[in-house]
């Protein structure tokens, strides 16, 4: 047996099993699969793409099915990725398979669908059915394209429109049967312009077409490698002429990664301030050293972050090795890339889930070649195959976004901080208002906390007032959506030809709909929740399932025509903007005027070069933006998402708040922030006005001392959903009694409804179960995991949310 040569492979699956599955590897993969490559092979009547984990001789207990076919000839995970996978999935209690399907976006390289081909029974029963049945009848036909060759379900669709009923009817009768197949694409079907082609050989007495003939004469006369597109306007016919001869082994086809996009010309760093300077000094030392270190670095709004930052890739790449920056969602990608690309020309890669599979896979593909040395992304980009990796750079480290909310439910900052430890890189966490988790770990010793105390340049802070609407009430006897101090503010600021940002962190126009003469809402029909009015739309909507109706005009339960709408969406605020303001040219940003994957940054380009004079939107409008002429930002309602039955509801509104403010007064003007609240003494909102982090910090600690929460202890939610009600009370109580009475170390709390009991058609239990010490809390999280196991639980029954960022 030659060496490396091995006859069976460990293969982990995208299935919510946590196990490998054995397979054989027949002759011609045997000396080709090694830990990391994808292999496809059968499961069961389907076809999947798994990663090979392990090739052995030991010969399993249980007949083994063979591998089917072998995707890359080099591994695509290398064993530090491959170590990370494990760690999320022991520490996330997710499925190793789901893990690994997670990592890898190469999602475009592989073609599944279903292929249909006639049973024996099918073949007898064709030749009577064809006899008998017109030649109209889809059944027939369906029959006569499938006695020549197995089809696949898209191409039967494509050439007969009622080929899905005619199928389900022969899968009925057992004429026809199903299989699922993986197959690469054909990378020749690449655009021109990211192909590069190369005569392999010169043919053999060969007769070939004309423009095959040309082009072979053409690359005969110009040696080397050619992009295809240039090709094509020398050669007649040379794309087609080209894919055919690469077909017949003539030529040699190599596909281009695209740029990254925005790539332009590298432009200078900027001179670093005092604080700024010590900074990069300290993380500049730990990259030149090679240490792993991390460092919390606490900057106020506006005090020059993305300068350290820059800087510090800058030694990296300096020092010969790669550097990675996290940003929370995709819409600050494009802003903060641009910088990056200013900087480090096509060095630059992007990563998030907003680009196509094959705008991901070309990106992926550029990064694990080594071209390009400098990756931004949003939560996934952690998992990018960096090659010697330096640098972690997590901005607004405290963001919610950063943590997954389906399986594998892992927090990309803290995946970051696990993966530099095992390269030996440092990491940078930036924000304005860290965490608490975060900020506890750098009081620890933990971290090494930086801090940058001013914004450059010395400019001031904004100035920060409360407005108690309950007092504008009680003055004007009115219920207003704006307060008479910010009318006038935005009135003021347009007369200077100044620009103005409004935050209400809630879509839509009212919050829901109400019959004024028996109270009844209307309400989701797969959620307990009520529908929101988008009256752009003429709809109702669940802002959870997406499910909509029209609006109706009398109330489904009375039959009263008595139909009125509560509360204020950001929607609704544009309306009354409008009325108040006719001539101000406003645009609106959140997940309704933001559609495709573009429009967030032409929207914010048009304000950022003075196109608009207000901008409204949600917490998209309140991270990250540095437009000079900004000098009012006005907070709506301060009070949404304060009253959540969630313990972090008041960190996450102080972080929205202090993040929004710092939107205000970052040019030579200053700036003023108006923030319209019923709550104008609560702890949160009191103290982001003052933007007095250290003081909040020390008061929200306490709390989270008294009560046990996180950073004092390790807390996971189990989450129990089935369709049926009574099924899922069945399995909460049955986790219930496992974990009572509770392990020393141990506090439960639960069984009880989720906040949001049913949700997409599912009803919902939780238990929380929190623990001073991370080892007991994860084996108890075995312990459950292992009893619905052995207690065959459905699949999807469980949900184990690690560390979780909210309860909702």
């Amino acid at each position: 047996m030659p060496e490396g040569s091995y006859h069976y492979c460990d293969i982990s699956l995208p299935v919510p099993l946590d196990r490998p599955f054995t397979y054989s590897l027949p002759e011609t993969l045997r000396h080709r699969v090694r830990p990391g490559c994808r292999v496809i092979v059968p499961f069961g009547v389907r076809k999947l793409t798994g990663v090979a984990l392990r090739c052995h001789d030991e010969t399993p207990a249980v007949e083994t099915r063979d591998a089917l076919r072998l995707i890359d000839a080099e591994p695509v995970l290398d064993d530090e990725l491959l170590s990370l996978a494990r760690w999320i999935s022991g520490y996330y209690c997710a499925p190793l398979g789901e893990v690994l399907r997670a990592m890898l976006p190469l999602a475009s390289e592989i073609h599944s669908g279903k292929a249909y081909s006639l049973t024996a029974a099918g073949l007898d029963a064709a030749r009577q059915l064809l006899l008998d049945a017109g030649p109209e009848d889809p059944v027939a036909t369906v029959l006569r394209m499938l006695e020549k060759r197995p089809l696949s379900a898209a191409y039967l669709a494509k050439k007969l429109p009622l080929a899905d009923k005619a199928i389900r009817q022969l899968e009925r009768k057992g004429f026809i049967v199903a299989e699922q197949y993986h197959a690469e694409r054909d990378p020749l079907r690449a655009p021109s312009d990211r192909l590069r082609v190369e005569l392999e050989q010169e043919p053999a007495d060969r007769k070939l077409p004309k423009a095959e003939r040309e082009l072979i004469a053409f690359l005969l006369l110009h040696p080397g490698s050619h992009n295809l597109k240039d090709v094509e306007q020398q050669v007649r016919n040379g794309g087609a002429a080209a894919r055919s001869l690469a077909r017949k082994r003539i030529l040699k086809v190599t596909r281009e990664a695209a740029p990254a996009p925005g790539a332009g010309p590298v432009r200078a760093r900027h001179t670093l301030n005092g604080a700024q300077q010590d900074a990069f000094a300290a993380i500049q030392a730990a990259i030149e050293a090679k240490q792993f270190r991390t460092f919390l670095l606490h900057g106020i709004t506006g005090s020059g972050k993305t300068e350290v930052y820059l800087s510090a890739i800058e030694a990296t790449l300096e020092a010969g090795r790669g550097a990675l920056l996290l940003v929370p969602e995709i819409a600050l990608t494009p802003a903060v890339a641009g910088q990056f690309f200013a900087r480090f020309g096509d060095r630059v890669a992007i990563l998030h889930s907003a680009f196509t599979d094959t705008e991901r896979t070309e990106q992926w593909r550029r990064i694990r070649s080594g071209a390009a040395g400098v990756v931004v992304g949003t939560r996934s980009g952690v998992f990018a195959p960096v090659r010697n990796l330096g640098l972690i750079v997590v901005d607004e480290e405290h963001d919610q976004s950063y943590k997954q909310e389906e399986t594998p439910r892992y927090n990309g900052r803290d995946v970051a901080i696990v993966r530099a430890q095992a390269a030996g890189a440092c990491v940078v966490l930036g924000s304005a208002t860290p965490s608490l988790e975060s900020r506890y770990n750098a009081q620890r010793g933990k971290y090494t906390l930086l801090e940058l105390p001013e914004r450059i340049e010395r400019r001031p802070l904004p100035t920060v007032e409360r407005i108690d609407m309950r007092e504008e009430f009680l003055e004007t006897r009115k219920q207003t959506t704006f307060s008479r101090r910010l009318i006038g503010g935005i009135g003021q600021r347009l007369e200077n030809r100044e620009q103005i940002m409004l935050l209400l962190n809630r879509r839509g126009f009212s919050s829901f709909v109400a019959c004024r003469a028996c109270g009844e809402r209307i309400q989701c029909r797969n959620c307990a929740v009520t529908l929101t009015y988008h009256r752009r739309d003429r709809r109702l909507l669940c802002h959870y399932c997406g499910y909509a109706e029209r609006v109706p005009t009398i109330c489904p339960k009375c039959q009263s025509e008595h139909i009125y709408f509560l509360g204020v969406g950001s929607e609704k605020v544009e309306d009354e903007l409008h009325n108040q303001f006719p001539r101000a040219r406003i645009a609106r940003l959140d997940r309704d005027t933001v559609t495709g994957k573009r429009q967030y940054e032409v929207i914010l380009q048009g304000f950022r070069e003075g196109s608009y004079d207000i901008l409204v939107g949600t917490q998209m409008i309140a991270k990250g933006h540095d437009i000079p002429n900004v000098t009012l930002v006005g907070v709506v309602s301060a009070d949404v998402g304060l009253g959540l039955p969630d313990f972090r509801a008041a960190e996450r509104t102080f972080q929205l708040l202090t993040q929004v403010a710092g939107r205000a007064g970052r040019g030579d003007l200053p700036g003023t922030v108006l923030v319209q609240t019923i709550n104008p003494d609560h702890y949160a909102i009191r103290l982001a006005a003052s933007q007095d982090y250290q003081a909040f910090y020390e008061k929200e600690l306490n709390f989270r001392r008294l009560m046990h929460y996180p950073p004092f202890t390790a807390m996971a939610n189990l989450l129990v959903h089935s369709e049926k009600q009574e099924e899922a009370l069945r399995l909460s109580v049955e986790l219930g009694r496992l974990l009572t009475p509770a392990p020393e170390n141990i506090k439960v709390i639960g069984p009880a409804e989720a906040p949001v009991p049913r949700l997409k058609n599912e009803f919902r239990y939780q238990l929380l179960i929190k623990s001073a010490s991370r080892k007991v809390l994860n084996e108890q999280l075995r312990r459950v995991r292992d009893f619905a196991l052995a207690n065959k639980w459905p699949a999807t029954a469980l949900v184990m949310d690690v560390d979780p960022l909210t309860l909702m």
